[in-house]
C-alpha cells in the first residue's frame, strides 16, 4: 500500500512539474496577457494619432506664414496705367501736389489752376468746387484734380509725346506698332486701320474707367494718353 502511495506521489509531482515548466516557457516566449495586449494597443494608437497632428500643425503654420508674407501694395490695375521717369513711377490716381510734382519732374514750363463753379461756362456741374491743375512740360502734360473736402490733388490725365517718358512696359513715342502689340497683347486697335493710316490702340482694364490709349500714325506710336474718366 505504501509503495502504491509513493508511486502516486511521484506521478503527481511529475505532472505538477510539467505544468510549471510549461507556464514558465510561456512567459519567456513573450506571451502576453489580454490586459497587457490591450494596454499596449491603446498606447500605440495614442502615439500614432499624436505624431501626424504635430506634423500637420507645422505644415499649416508654414503655409500661413508664406501667405501672410505676400505684400500687395497699391492698386495693381492702376499701377499698369503709369509712366516712368528718373526712377519715378507716376500713375493715374496718384496723389501729387505742386511740391511733389517738382521733385519728380522738375519745375513745369507752365502751371494752370481752375476751380469749377456753376457760372464758369464749362457746364461741368458734377465738378463744382473741384480744383483742376494742368502741369505742362516739354512733351508731357499732367492734369490733377482735388475734391473740396479732402484738398488732395490726384492725377487723372497724362499725355505723352516725348520718348523720354516710357510706360511701365517700356513703350514710348516713336515705337513701332508691332512693338506696342507685343508689349500690350491685351490691347486692340479701335478702327482696325491699315499701318499707313491713323488709329488708336487701347489698353483698357476691366473697370472701363481707367484707360491707356496710344495714337498710331504711320505704324508708329505718336502719342500716349493715360486717363481716368471723371463722374
Amino acid at each position: 500500500m505504501k509503495r502504491i502511495n509513493k508511486a502516486g506521489a511521484v506521478t503527481l509531482m511529475s505532472i505538477l512539474l510539467t505544468v510549471a515548466l510549461a507556464m514558465t516557457g510561456c512567459q519567456f516566449s513573450g506571451a502576453k496577457s489580454p490586459e497587457a495586449t490591450q494596454n499596449e494597443q491603446a498606447k500605440g494608437e495614442g502615439a500614432s494619432n499624436t505624431a501626424p497632428a504635430s506634423d500637420n500643425s507645422e505644415e499649416q503654420s508654414g503655409e500661413a506664414i508664406k501667405e501672410g508674407s505676400v505684400e500687395k501694395e497699391g492698386n495693381v490695375v492702376l499701377k499698369e496705367l503709369a509712366f516712368v521717369y528718373n526712377e519715378h513711377t507716376i500713375a493715374i490716381s496718384d496723389t501729387a501736389n505742386e511740391e511733389q510734382m517738382e521733385q519728380m519732374l522738375g519745375k513745369p514750363d507752365n502751371l494752370k489752376s481752375h476751380t469749377y463753379t456753376a457760372d464758369d461756362g464749362t457746364n461741368m456741374d458734377t465738378l463744382i468746387g473741384f480744383t483742376e491743375k494742368v502741369y505742362t512740360y516739354p512733351g508731357l502734360e499732367i492734369k490733377t484734380i482735388s475734391i473740396p473736402e479732402g484738398k488732395q490733388d490726384s492725377i487723372f490725365h497724362i499725355e505723352i509725346t516725348d520718348p523720354k517718358y516710357a510706360t511701365v512696359r517700356n513703350i514710348k513715342a516713336g515705337d513701332s506698332l508691332d512693338t506696342l502689340k507685343n508689349a500690350y497683347p491685351e490691347g486692340k486697335l479701335l478702327g482696325d486701320g491699315a499701318p499707313d493710316e491713323e488709329d488708336d490702340f487701347r489698353y483698357e482694364p476691366s473697370n472701363y474707367v481707367d484707360v491707356m490709349s496710344f495714337h498710331i500714325k504711320d505704324a508708329k506710336v505718336e502719342s500716349i494718353q493715360i486717363y481716368s474718366l471723371l463722374d
